[in-house]
């Protein structure tokens, strides 16, 4: 790999994106994120192009879950999904809509919230995801498959709530 700032410029979204979603908190993806970088620069004479993504995501993924550990060994992790509520500025039915899938994500295993986001929003194969996860590709099919239905029931759920 010879163009370290050509490989950030492409793939630093996709990595911020993916640690937000996981994390929830623009902070923890931002460090995240500068993380995966450093570590993949001191790495980068063994980084192959073909799977720099799912790399990347595998890195981004560890350091995540690392941070949980970390949080649970310094004491008692709060399980209440972070207040997503609209600023009182800016209240619109789309940031509300935004929220709702958020928390519906944070309520999905870790592991089954992963694999979705890696297929959803960066397109990946089930190989790679499986590899990603240390899982065969079918499973990580079928984690991708359960995921999208407890979202879909989260989302039906709410709907019958609303007047």
């Amino acid at each position: 790999m010879t163009d370290f700032d050509a490989l950030y410029r492409r793939y630093a979204p996709h990595v911020h994106r993916f640690a937000l979603s996981l994390s929830g908190d623009k902070a923890a993806a931002d460090d995240i994120t500068a993380e995966t970088f450093v570590r993949v620069w001191t790495a980068r004479d063994r980084v192959e192009l073909a799977t720099v993504l799912g790399y990347l995501l595998t890195i981004a993924r560890r350091l995540y879950l690392q941070g949980v550990s970390q949080q649970r060994r310094r004491g008692e992790l709060d399980t209440d999904p972070p207040d997503r509520g609209p600023s009182p500025d800016v209240v619109t039915e789309q940031r509300a809509a935004l929220d709702a899938v958020l928390a519906d994500l944070q309520a999905l295993p870790e592991v089954d919230r992963a694999a979705l986001l890696m297929r959803a929003q960066d397109g990946l194969p089930y190989e790679e995801i499986g590899a990603a996860l240390g899982i065969s590709p079918g499973a990580a099919k079928v984690k991708v498959h359960r995921a999208r239905q407890r979202l879909a029931a989260r989302r039906t759920a709410r709907e019958a709530r609303q007047p």
